[in-house]
């Protein structure tokens, strides 16, 4: 049985060690002592005064980190993460790559997107020329975001879904901090890594937060939010992330949001708005390349995870936007004839020239369209904020 990550801050009054065991569990993972503190340089083995130690030890039964301490003054919890991940990773890629791999059309699926070099090739895509919504919404975010925290009452706990790197988060939590001395953030993103990085940058910006975060898809999170008591909520739902879900999944994915608020929470939720096929497009295929070495970076982590022997130069990029249903369309498309071994899989795969991969749906939306979603899953639209040019919205649902 998985134990969520035990957190101390302690401010030490004499030296401590700290011995680290791997873990045999299912996962594979190694526990892992994080140590977050400023301003002062430490051994590998020895910290002294004023150390927050962070310690993972979600790893099983058996795993987890030992502490020798000499007294020491306990003082608040300031971070923490729940490691909701309950298989190793490599596992489900596997499975995922052999169903994908084996259907007609053939497909793979958008959280792939994300490992280490994924994650940088798409903040590097948020800073492209061509792909707007970033601005758009940081845009809305820097001009509103104080008016956003007012329409809500009370003291605030605010929640956010697919957290990342927690960049246009900033603005919301410093807008909540002018109207609150402290502010209880929960994060939930698939990424650990990305939870620990983001988090402990967000504690040095502001020590009157305090994080705890949830390392695990979003029905996982949710699953896990919905047994906690907290305050009034605000909970986030950035960077139009909605578009990726299909019709059927964002109704189940608001629905069980939904679940997790009470009467008088409310939803941010950011949607990138219809508009003409040229800009949708060009968004999601870039001068550059950028966007399609993301699209291709799928290949390469199945070569270097599995042992796929995928010539990425044999494959292209394609982005096409379905005007009939709403969506720019994600596409790895073989440039010839080929066959691909994957060892790990004990698997070969045929591609035809010209036969498709489908990686990923953007789906846009009008204002109708997000007031429809939010009558259908408990909630009312409230407010929204559009940018200067009128391409992204920022909706303000009330869970009623």
């Amino acid at each position: 049985m998985n134990r969520v990550a035990s957190v101390f801050a302690i401010t030490a009054v004499h030296t401590f060690e700290c011995h680290r065991a791997s873990s045999n569990a299912s996962n594979g993972g190694e526990s892992r002592l994080i140590r977050y503190h400023t301003g002062t340089q430490y051994d590998e083995n020895h910290s002294q005064l004023a150390l927050r130690v962070i310690w993972f030890s979600g790893m099983g039964e058996h795993g987890g980190a030992q502490m020798r301490t000499q007294p020491a003054e306990i003082t608040e919890v300031k971070f923490s993460i729940h490691n909701l991940v309950t298989r190793e990773p490599r596992a489900g890629l596997a499975e995922d790559v052999r169903r994908g791999l084996s259907s007609q059309p053939k497909r793979f699926l958008p959280k792939y997107f994300y490992d280490e070099l994924g994650s940088q090739l798409f903040e590097a895509i948020c800073l492209l020329p061509e792909y707007y919504l970033t601005r758009a919404e940081n845009e809305i975010l820097t001009r509103y975001a104080d008016d956003i925290v007012a329409e809500i009452d009370g003291k605030i706990t605010l929640i956010e879904m697919g957290s990342g790197s927690a960049s246009k988060t900033r603005l919301i939590i410093e807008a909540l901090l002018r109207q609150q001395r402290e502010l209880l953030f929960i994060p939930v993103d698939i990424s650990a890594s990305a939870l620990d990085s983001s988090s402990r940058i967000l504690l040095q910006s502001y020590p009157q937060l305090s994080i705890d975060a949830y390392a695990g898809d979003y029905f996982a999170g949710l699953a896990e939010l919905e047994k906690t008591t907290r305050a009034r909520t605000l909970a986030l739902f950035l960077g139009s992330n909605i578009s990726n879900f299909d019709p059927d999944e964002a109704l189940k994915f608001l629905h069980a949001l939904r679940q997790v608020l009470h009467a008088g929470d409310a939803l941010l939720l950011g949607a990138d708005l219809k508009k003409d096929r040229q800009t949708l497009e060009a968004a999601y295929n870039d001068a550059l390349g950028v966007t399609a070495a993301f699209n291709l970076n799928v290949l390469a982590r199945i070569n270097r995870e599995l042992g796929g022997n995928f010539e990425l130069r044999g494959f292209r990029h394609l982005a096409l936007y379905n005007e009939e249903r709403g969506r720019v369309e994600i596409y790895i498309e073989s440039i010839r004839d080929q066959s691909v071994l994957i060892s790990a899989l004990d698997m070969k795969v045929d591609f035809a020239e010209g036969e498709q991969i489908h990686t990923e749906n953007s789906y846009k939306y009008d204002l109708s369209d997000i007031a429809n979603l939010a009558a259908e899953t408990g909630f009312t639209r409230g407010r929204t904020w559009l940018d200067s040019e009128e391409r992204f919205s920022s909706n303000l649902l009330l869970a009623v």
